[in-house]
């Protein structure tokens, strides 16, 4: 299968289906709520299966695309015809599946629809090996607009770390349709902790006691699925951290609303048009 294949294919899939990890914590939730949140999840969970059957997307919001290309550094690559690549399979994607325009130009006045959900956002980083692996986040406004980014002192510490998280869901409240997964990033620069806070996204591993300690004060809150309180207001927690200069302690916070969309494509040795 081509690469423009396998990319259409793993963006309209993302925007149909949630990954299992993130499946598996919806119905646990459901299982432990009552009342209004346990009705809320209920319909979280039929509406995946509808998606699924009806092949359609979950969301009305299929979101803005962000996408994250981590290039092996013994890889083949022409970053013109990868960009190529990325936004043609995308473009088609778009259209096979159903997704809604949600992209303007021109943000501060006009702002007329692209028509064709383009330009995603997109990052580059280097890693090990000859492959370039491709990540992409169907990113949702309406918990992007609830994420945020503090600059601590120094001597803040992981407490200063959490409240900044928590403080974002108390914000927040039920503005991004919860139960939620945050993404966080800490360190680094202001700019670099808020790509982190969504490259952690796809850093799957066990849970750190961190990550389970920011999970818990947020589930704390009692927002609760929807809004209508109960135990599960955040269903994961992803922290990402990279050194950062003596005089700061940039934390950045991603929202991602209960629809965690996101698919991962390989490919094997780079690519350079072939």
């Amino acid at each position: 299968m081509k690469a423009e294949e396998v990319i259409i294919d793993a963006v309209i899939e993302a925007s149909r289906k949630l990954p299992l990890d993130a499946v598996k914590a919806l119905e646990k939730a459901y299982e432990v709520e009552e009342g209004n949140s346990k009705v809320v999840l209920k319909a979280i969970l039929d509406n995946l299966d509808l998606a699924g059957s009806l092949e359609i997307p979950l969301c009305q919001d299929t979101g803005m695309m962000w996408c994250w290309a981590e290039i092996g550094r013994n890889a083949r690559v022409d970053i013109v015809k990868l960009e190529k690549l990325i936004e043609t399979s995308l473009a088609k994607a778009f259209k096979k599946g159903l997704f809604r325009t949600s992209v303007v130009r021109d943000v501060m006045g006009e702002r007329n629809n692209t028509g064709d959900n383009l330009p995603p956002v997109l990052n580059y980083s280097l890693t090990s090996g000859s492959d370039i692996t491709l990540h992409f986040l169907l990113k949702g406004f309406g918990s992007e607009n609830c994420s945020s980014l503090t600059m601590l002192n120094p001597t803040a510490g992981k407490e200063g770390v959490i409240e900044a998280v928590v403080d974002t869901m108390k914000k927040a409240g039920a503005k991004p349709c919860p139960p939620v997964f945050i993404g966080v990033g800490v360190g680094g620069t202001m700019d670099r902790a808020a790509v982190m806070s969504k490259e952690a996204f796809f850093k799957r591993r066990k849970e750190t006691d961190l990550e389970r300690e920011i999970k818990e004060r947020i589930n704390e809150l009692n927002i609760g699925p929807g809004g209508m309180g109960g135990k599960n207001s955040c269903l994961g927690v992803f922290v990402k951290e990279e050194p950062t200069h003596i005089a700061g302690l940039p934390v950045a916070v991603t929202v991602n609303c209960w629809a965690e969309r996101k698919a991962e494509v390989v490919l094997l040795g780079g690519y350079d048009g072939d």
